[in-house]
């Protein structure tokens, strides 16, 4: 960790007002690189484990003769680079792209002005037009941990049943959403002893969206046993990982969906649509299950074998961990960048 701003070798900015998905894996690694570079962040939402930078710290870096890395993960914070170098900051410039899709010209432009260029998969990397190093995302796995006790988890809730069965990530349909209280609405009333959790901020925006979706749970008649819970602090989502059996990943489209790996890290059985990362992540049929995209029969027929029978939920949420354990851990995705910083200082 940098002491000062002399002591620097990596800036990690975080130039975004939401927190979101790229915060989320941002912060994560984060203290991770801290231990291996002397690091700072720069932006909202900073982490413990890494030195927090202001602007002045920033500006004292101006002409300085040993480079610095800075990390972008988003245009605005790529552009900041581009303009931060043009104008006698000493930076390497590094960014991250998790996006499966064609991007636009002033992306392509300010890739091409990289010096180098990290994808969180083959899919991402695809897109890239350059060359890339292939890094997937890691996760906490001390922090995403099975509880204790799954059954007290779940009983401190208030919520009714004995399982619980969740879908995380902001209310929208490129998060497939509606795809999962579909099949919700198909199986619950079959396995009474399950609860629906969905954990997510609803924008301003989605809001139409959000009041279909409680139009469907309230004609099924599952008021109490479908949950939107909104937007909720870091800690208590990863409480919430710990207290379901099985998790289900509906997103329709994805850069990486990080919920992936914190659902298996915490011992969920997972069902998973084909975005993302997901065929990546997830051995089919062995720590997960994969299913098309957008398709509530499919993701309903995959999820009733696990709730007729929960053993079979706990076995593959044991496998599961173990997979991310052995290949999605945060100190292997840190060491791996790290490697990519090496030749630029």
């Amino acid at each position: 960790m940098a002491n000062s701003p002399d002591d620097l070798d990596v800036i990690v900015p975080n130039l975004h007002r939401r927190y979101s998905g790229v915060t989320a894996t941002n912060r994560m690694v984060a203290p991770r690189l801290a231990k291996l570079y002397r690091a700072g962040w720069f932006g909202s939402d900073a982490p413990e484990g890494i030195a927090r930078l202001a602007v002045g710290d920033v500006l004292k870096l101006w002409g300085r003769k040993r480079p610095v890395i800075w990390h972008a993960r988003r245009n605005n914070e790529m552009i900041a680079g581009v303009l931060l170098r043009a104008l006698g900051w000493p930076l390497k410039l590094v960014f991250t792209s998790a996006g499966q899709r064609h991007h636009t010209w002033i992306t392509r432009w300010l890739i091409r002005r990289m010096d180098a260029i990290i994808a969180t998969s083959d899919i991402s990397a695809s897109f890239l037009k350059v060359p890339a190093t292939v890094i997937p995302h890691g996760v906490d796995t001390d922090v995403y941990a099975p509880p204790v006790d799954r059954a007290a988890a779940f009983s401190e809730s208030g919520l009714p049943g004995r399982y619980a069965i969740g879908c995380f990530g902001r209310v929208r349909a490129q998060k497939g959403t509606d795809v999962f209280v579909d099949a919700m609405c198909l199986l619950l009333p079959r396995y009474p002893d399950f609860t629906a959790v969905i954990v997510g901020q609803v924008t301003a925006e989605q809001t139409s969206f959000a009041n279909d979706l409680t139009k469907r749970i309230e004609a099924a008649g599952l008021q109490s046993r479908i949950v939107i819970t909104g937007e909720l602090p870091i800690e208590q989502v990863q409480r919430w990982y710990q207290r379901l059996t099985i998790y289900a990943f509906t997103s329709r489209n994805e850069g990486f969906g990080l919920t992936l790996i914190e659902a298996m890290a915490s011992g969920s059985a997972l069902v998973a649509a084909r975005a993302g990362a997901a065929t990546l992540v997830v051995e089919d049929g062995v720590s997960g299950v994969l299913i098309p995209t957008g398709d509530a029969g499919a993701l309903a027929v995959a999820l009733e074998p696990l709730m007729r029978d929960v053993s079979l939920a706990t076995a593959m949420g044991e496998r599961g961990r173990a997979r991310v354990l052995e290949r999605f851990s945060l100190d292997a995705e840190a060491a791996r960048i790290g490697e990519v910083y090496r030749p630029l200082l």
